[in-house]
């Protein structure tokens, strides 16, 4: 038993260690992608799924995540019977009550990241993140799955 606890707290760590890992991933590329050009994206990242120009600045947007969702649930559940006989000579007769209560409550959270390419006269200028792309220590790791081939 105390085992089956441990496997479980160990697994944790490693999932909570890589969504720090891709995070940093993610946060590098904001500075390492600049300067990038229009090629060199399309090869790492690959076509984007829309394009915004303004004179000489372009914004490709790339949609980006493992899809993860996070679900978080509480229930409660009462049940409470009574029952009452009597029994004279060959009948018997009862009575009976119960109660039923129950509540449950579940908050789920979905996980991606939209990122934004900016890019002037054909290079890359800097490097947007937007949705909730991740948790409170983990913030843009969702981003890492578009970036991460441009790092390498």
């Amino acid at each position: 038993m105390i085992w089956d606890r441990l496997i479980v707290v160990l697994c944790a760590f490693a999932t909570a260690g890589c969504a720090v890992q891709r995070a940093v991933v993610a946060q590098g590329a904001q500075e390492k992608m600049v300067g990038l050009s229009r090629e060199q994206v399309l090869a790492c990242m690959g076509p984007p799924a829309t394009k915004a120009a303004e004179g000489t600045t372009e914004v490709w947007s790339y949609g980006s995540g493992n899809d993860s969702t996070t679900t978080i649930g509480t229930g409660y559940a009462q049940t409470n019977g009574s029952i009452l006989g009597e029994r004279r000579g060959n009948q018997f007769s009862a009575t009976g009550q119960a109660t039923t209560t129950s509540l449950a409550t579940v908050n789920s959270n979905r996980r991606f990241c939209t990122v934004n390419v900016v890019m002037t006269d054909g290079r890359v200028s800097k490097l947007n993140y937007a949705g909730p792309t991740g948790g409170i220590l983990t913030g843009g790791e969702q981003c890492a799955f578009a970036v991460q081939n441009c790092l390498q």
